[in-house]
């Protein structure tokens, strides 16, 4: 019985290196599938996680309708047993439907690995999407950890090392980048990310540059409340 699954978790949890992985299991017990990507860290067309694996992908275009795809290649005579769909939380809620179609119908299984919320802890629309129609979601066993060691449940974006909350909801940046004026992203525990408290600001704060602060009460409070952007 095919099933459209979808493993979610926040970034550093190992999303895409587990997608490469299921490829692998698959393809060595002969069967066939497709891997899709959209907007990779390693740039257009691969599919590529932070341990620095990486295979091809099909980029995932707004246009781009997975069951006509799908549909066309079987037609032609192409095996396609599952579909590895990465970066699933930037997929059109359409796409998602389609996905959906394809394992009802043709017996596809679909992976689709994919964040959860994003840097304002709204859900992706695909993503959202996702948790609606899949037949399972499984949260990543593989925990990323805030900077104070607890468990990281936020994604923060973050320029010049201050955490923003307002902005496009999609906007591609790096997690160790140290160009001034480029958009980073951090994963927070939820009462760091509350506090708009970055690795950057909890070293600005902490009496040593060498000890980080763990305790609430050297994490000044934010100014503002978070507001949705428009």
């Amino acid at each position: 019985m095919a099933e459209l699954v979808f493993f979610s978790g926040t970034m550093d949890c190992g999303k895409s290196t587990l997608a490469l992985q299921m490829d692998h299991n698959h393809a060595a017990r002969g069967r066939v599938g497709l891997i899709f990507t959209k907007m990779d860290r390693a740039g257009s067309n691969v599919l590529s996680s932070r341990l620095g694996l990486s295979t091809g992908a099909l980029e995932v275009g707004d246009d781009l309708d997975f069951w006509e795809g799908v549909v066309s290649r079987a037609t032609a005579g192409q095996r396609i047993d599952y579909l590895i769909c990465d970066e699933a939380q930037f997929y059109t809620c359409e796409q998602v439907e389609q996905l959906a179609r394809i394992v009802d119908e043709m017996e596809v299984d679909v992976f689709a690995f994919g964040i959860t919320a994003d840097f304002r802890t709204e859900l992706f629309p695909g993503s959202k999407r996702l948790i609606e129609l899949a037949d399972r979601v499984q949260v990543l066993q593989v925990e990323a950890l805030c900077w104070c060691g607890r468990r990281a449940t936020t994604n923060a974006r973050v320029v010049d090392g201050a955490m923003v909350i307002e902005g496009e909801q999609v906007v591609v940046g790096d997690t160790n980048s140290a160009e001034p004026g480029v958009v980073e992203y951090e994963v927070l525990c939820r009462r760091h990310y509350m506090r708009r408290m970055t690795s950057h600001a909890a070293r600005a704060s902490a009496q040593s540059a060498e000890v980080l602060p763990f305790e609430l009460e050297v994490c000044p409070l934010p100014p503002l409340p978070i507001t949705q952007a428009d």
